[in-house]
């Protein structure tokens, strides 16, 4: 395996009883990059990041860290690693610096080292202000940037993180987005978040899994050119208003609009978009290799109306996903279809308490991690 590769999937599995939470995943991650792993609750996002942190074995296949097997060398892996859960396990009686201290001892951070990595962990999360503060005494916000000074303080390559942003406000957001763009470049980061607006403003890259599948992997671009179709916005005066109607023809009714639209050559789709009294707004879509933007102006021009926008769009990331993973929503709203917590049968009931105590403290809203922490094998 190239140096360069810092985390590699191959045919990578994970059962829960009957229930196939991975299903032979295989993707590899390079240093240095940014990307975002999607996927609807369910889909096997956090199941695949607890493989790799070493919190749960898989059934079969192999995964590597930093070229450790997260089987046979864990501790390796961790060594490697800095992983915020969607809500960082902390210690709420003690400090933040007392935690940050607690969390560099676990690393084996020699005094010079800690004051080192601390003074840069505290700058970069923001906490100056609060490091004689108990956590028990701080806001969710603050809480997720303890969770990832922790992740951080030992200054490891790669990075995990689950959900990151969930308690952020969003001016804190936008500056730990822009700070995932600034260790992007020195570190491997994966992203696991429902926000796509984030995986599009930080991200190059995206893998998005449904139902423990890899349904895409590739860059944003290759990813959102997979539906095959572009969508255009148009939108056209409806009424005279106080600058009265400068159009040749009479003005527009709703209905000669889309019989228009619909009409035209290349056209698959046509939604109406939310507006004023004022204009009549739709989507149009259309297929990926053929530009409609000059029948559509040709169209209002012949017609003397007046056109007040058009724009061409390449199918949203947000598009794309829904098309990709429609069937796992479907499948959570039909009774009688496999439930995503299913536990493995040879699972020791006398490890549901513990069990039951961690995810208070930091399971996500993937349903396939209710059995997850239950299965230490």
């Amino acid at each position: 395996m190239s140096n360069d590769v810092m985390i590699s999937a191959n045919d990578l599995s994970k059962n829960f009883g009957s229930f196939r939470a991975l299903d032979k995943i295989n993707f590899e991650v390079k240093r240095g990059e940014v990307f975002g792993f999607l996927g609807p609750n369910g889909a096997g996002k956090s199941t695949t990041m607890r493989i790799l942190t070493c919190f749960i074995s898989p059934t079969s296949g192999t995964a590597r860290v930093n070229g450790h097997d997260v089987f046979d060398e864990p501790l390796r892996v961790r060594e490697s690693l800095g992983y915020l859960p969607q809500r960082a396990p902390l210690y709420l009686e003690m400090s933040v610096l007392e935690y940050l201290r607690f969390a560099a001892d676990i690393r084996r951070l020699d005094d010079d080292m800690f004051r080192k990595r601390a003074k840069n962990v505290v700058e970069v999360c923001g906490l100056a202000q609060v490091l004689g503060k108990e956590i028990r005494h701080l806001s969710h916000g603050y809480r997720q940037r303890v969770g990832l000074a922790q992740a951080l303080i030992h200054d490891p390559p790669i990075l995990i993180l689950d959900e990151p942003t969930s308690d952020l406000d969003p001016n804190e957001k936008a500056e730990f987005l822009d700070y995932l763009k600034q260790i992007g470049k020195e570190r491997t980061v994966m992203l696991s978040t429902h926000n796509l607006a984030e995986v599009e403003a930080s991200c190059a890259r995206a893998i998005i899994v449904s139902r423990g599948r890899i349904v895409a992997d590739g860059a944003l671009d290759e990813i959102r050119a997979k539906s095959g179709r572009v969508s255009y916005a148009v939108t056209i005066q409806e009424s005279a208003g106080e600058g009265g109607y400068k159009g040749r023809g009479a003005l527009p009714k709703k209905g000669e609009v889309e019989d228009a639209l619909s009409k035209l050559a290349g056209v698959k789709k046509l939604e109406e978009l939310p507006t004023d009294e004022r204009a009549h707004a739709y989507q149009v879509l259309g297929e990926q290799d053929v530009d409609l933007r000059p029948e559509l102006f040709r169209l209002v021009a012949d017609k003397g109306w007046v056109l007040l926008e058009l724009h061409r769009d390449a199918q949203s990331l947000e598009g794309v996903f829904r098309n990709l993973t429609i069937g796992d929503e479907r499948r959570n709203r039909q009774l009688g279809a496999p439930a995503a917590d299913e536990q493995d049968e040879d699972e020791d009931p006398s490890d549901e308490d513990e069990e039951s105590d961690e995810s208070d403290e930091s399971e996500d809203s993937d349903g396939d991690e209710k059995a997850a922490e239950g299965d230490r094998s």
